[in-house]
């Protein structure tokens, strides 16, 4: 028999029972700290992956079961959109926009004695496409040519609107009449927007 073991079986029962306990302590303190921690971490790394699921898996749900809804709204906002877009017509659409607008002039009776396109102003996804206006004619031909305008399918709105130089013409009351009318194009390759660059003085 080995020398160290007939030692230990010949030591006092009290140490054999001591160093007994040593060992299976270093036994079980190995365990927890070799697999059983690890195992633990593990555990709770799964059991947290498992909660981040359920929840991700709740509102996927919580979407599914609104789908119909969502995809209502968003065909509602594709129409709502093109009607938008209707409205800022294309850069090749804005020469006969404007004639269209010198033309309503003439058809309600007015007198284009100015009509002078200004450069564009793009802001974005849309442009603002200015035109200096001179009219002549009686205040209730002016009413109804602005009027026509305001119920054009494309936007068009008048600004900078003066009346004057009333004058006699024929037995009625003729007026100057001086705005611009501004409309609006869909600018399909809008620039992109550079920030603004910001430095210590």
């Amino acid at each position: 028999m080995n020398a160290r073991v007939e030692k230990v079986l010949n030591l006092p029962a009290y140490q054999r029972v001591l160093i007994v306990l040593i060992i299976m302590a270093l036994m079980a303190a190995g365990f927890y700290f070799l697999l059983y921690q690890t195992q633990q971490e593990q555990h709770s790394q799964l059991l947290s992956k498992r909660d981040a699921a359920q929840v991700q898996l709740h509102k996927n749900q919580k979407i599914a079961n609104n789908l119909a809804v969502y995809r209502a709204e968003y065909e509602k906002m594709q129409v709502k959109l093109e009607e938008a877009l209707g409205e800022l017509p294309l850069k090749r659409e804005i020469p006969g926009l404007l004639i269209s607008i010198g033309d309503l002039a003439r058809d309600k009776g007015l007198e284009v004695l100015r009509f002078k396109p200004s450069g564009e102003v793009v802001k974005g996804f849309y442009a603002e496409v200015p035109v200096a206006l001179r009219l002549a004619g009686s205040y209730h031909q002016a009413a109804a040519f602005f009027d026509s305008v305001s119920k054009m399918e494309r936007i068009v709105n008048i600004q900078d609107l003066t009346l004057g130089g009333a004058k006699e013409v024929n037995g009625k009351t003729n007026l100057g009449i001086n705005c611009r009318a501004i409309t609006f194009r869909f600018v399909e390759n809008p620039p992109a927007q550079t920030g603004k660059k910001g430095g210590k003085k």
